[in-house]
């Protein structure tokens, strides 16, 4: 059984209920015509079931060590680089991408535990997530987290040439535990986590990743 994230009901429920009256419709007006309606309910029905599966919420279990860093959402690891980080640091950073593709679950989850002490939105472009440019260009987030041992990482929601709506539970001077939601981005994104120089990273590029599951990095 599919549960579907609270941010996707209402579109469910919308796509859902205009294809079921379309299907209903259409069977009366093919009745006479199973070899064109057939295909075509079977089409209605996976694109309900693609959206269902879109907007899923995956049961997940996982024991968490507080010295590492959790990968934020599933996806692709599509950057490793050493990079200038201008919007809250101004300082060289250890830059970690991870690409979500529309098959991928699109909950953004909180990598550690650890205290909110930043956040900001910024109105932009929607380039291609996976394009360098859209870290700084695209409509994005920004949220700086700070655990235990008071070492500050900034995370960037990011929207894609498909995403439009970025969604960000986190506020300032709050505390999460890590794996909770920090958010939804809709229809293709991705995120980056900004780690100080140094940090042991422990995947690499074109990896596959999974959010509040996969460890990235040891702070």
């Amino acid at each position: 059984m599919i549960r579907i994230h609270k941010e996707g009901r209402l579109i469910f429920a919308i796509i859902s209920s205009l294809f079921i009256f379309l299907g209903i419709i259409l069977s009366i007006l093919l009745a006479n015509t199973l070899w064109l309606l057939i295909p075509i309910l079977f089409l209605f029905l996976l694109f309900i079931i693609f959206v269902a599966r879109f907007f899923r919420v995956p049961e997940r279990k996982t024991v968490f060590n507080d010295d590492l860093v959790y990968s934020p959402a599933d996806g692709k690891i599509v950057v490793i680089e050493e990079t200038i980080e201008s919007e809250y640091f101004n300082d060289k950073r250890l830059q970690v991408s991870v690409f979500m593709s529309v098959w991928d679950v699109h909950i953004n989850f909180f990598p550690f535990k650890g205290k909110v002490k930043y956040f900001k939105y910024h109105p932009g472009k929607f380039l291609l997530a996976i394009h360098p440019k859209s870290s700084t260009l695209n409509e994005r987030t920004s949220v700086v987290i700070e655990n235990q041992k008071n070492t500050p990482v900034l995370l960037r929601q990011i929207a894609g040439a498909v995403a439009r709506r970025i969604v960000c539970y986190a506020k300032q001077g709050n505390t999460f535990n890590t794996g909770e939601e920090l958010g939804f981005i809709k229809f293709g994104s991705r995120v980056d986590i900004f780690l100080p120089i140094g940090t042991e990273i422990l995947v690499k590029q074109g990896d596959r990743v999974w959010g509040s599951k996969t460890p990235i990095a040891r702070l």
